[in-house]
């Protein structure tokens, strides 16, 4: 079992940049994917990133390539995303999660076991 809590969220104008983190409680973490998923108003929640248990894998959506970092740090339980060059349409709730199997780095919902209850992301001037 692991419990996820994420934080940074907030409102930026565009062009601006944003640190996601998400602090995860438990021995296990270490041996997880971890992935960033967002939910923005009227949408079905979609992938944004995930890196795997070893920092060796990373994905993105493509709508996130070239702005969007993930990086993940084992030995403080912590995972985050560094977004840069925010657009509108980044606006969403931005949500943690984790994938206790040992299978590859996955990119659907139903991949992650897992979830923290999210973070608020406005992007708007």
């Amino acid at each position: 079992q692991v419990q996820l809590v994420e934080s940074g969220g907030g409102l930026v104008q565009p062009g601006a940049s944003l640190r996601l983190s998400c602090a995860a409680s438990g021995r296990t973490f270490r041996s997880y994917h971890m992935g960033w998923f967002r939910q923005a108003p009227g949408k079905e929640r979609e992938f944004v990133a995930g890196i795997s248990w070893n920092s060796i894998s990373t994905d993105y959506a493509d709508s996130v390539k070239g702005r969007f970092t993930i990086s993940r740090d084992n030995a403080k339980n912590t995972v985050s995303l560094q977004m840069n060059s925010l657009k509108p349409e980044d606006t969403a709730v931005y949500y943690c999660a984790a994938d206790r199997s040992l299978k590859g780095l996955g990119t659907r919902e139903e991949e992650y076991d897992y979830w923290g209850q999210g973070t608020q992301v406005i992007v708007s001037s």
